[in-house]
């Protein structure tokens, strides 16, 4: 955000020197703050405070669930798994936070397209961060942040080994993204299509029995 800053005072200096025109040097200074203001509320790190349950899947990031289906997960578990698909807007937080407590088994970047975030195919051609958190009660829960087509770079602080806590930061999508959990069959999904979650509070799934 400081390059930014600097970078948006730097083009006010120069359209103040070289142009006389008011309401020009008025528009760009204008267009300047409000474009510093959405950065600013992009990049925003609100503090969440996470009721950790081993039997609750939580939301890893805010936005909209755009799918709740049955897919053949085939990069970790090679197997039939339920996918809950979260779609962040470019005005969503963007942090995205571990969905279950425990050890990081698995975390692997994959360089990819920038396709829109929604598009089919997104999940598996796009830019894109797998990691799979083994939690004492859920088992192994894979999430998948996936860049869309206006994110070139995915934040991933995941690192194998590492124990982490449910509702902790593991990584950062640069603007509109989206991010799919892969729970077990069997898994009750605690929430439904286009409903609104809230990253590191609201349970999408509960593997209680």
């Amino acid at each position: 955000m400081t390059i930014t800053a600097i970078i948006l005072i730097a083009i006010n200096i120069i359209t103040y020197s070289l142009i006389n025109i008011y309401w020009i040097k008025f528009a760009i200074l204008l267009a300047s703050i409000v474009f510093f203001i959405l950065i600013l509320q992009f990049f925003r790190n609100p503090k969440r405070v996470t009721k950790h349950n081993n039997e609750h899947i939580i939301a890893p990031v805010d936005g909209k669930v755009v799918a709740i289906e049955e897919v053949y997960e085939k990069e970790y578990f090679k197997d039939n798994r339920l996918q809950i698909s979260i779609f962040m807007s470019p005005i969503n937080v963007h942090v995205t936070r571990h969905p279950v407590g425990g050890k990081v088994t698995y975390s692997k970047y994959h360089p990819g397209k920038f396709l829109v975030a929604w598009h089919p195919k997104s999940s598996e051609e796009n830019e894109r961060t797998t990691v799979v958190v083994k939690n004492e009660v859920a088992g192994e829960i894979l999430y998948r942040q996936i860049a869309g087509a206006m994110a070139k770079r995915i934040v991933n602080y995941a690192e194998v080994d590492a124990e982490v806590a449910q509702g902790s930061d593991s990584g950062f999508i640069k603007f509109g993204s989206r991010v799919d959990v892969f729970v077990p069959l069997g898994t009750k999904i605690r929430v439904g299509l286009n409903e609104k979650v809230k990253g590191g509070v609201s349970v999408i799934a509960d593997v209680a029995s």
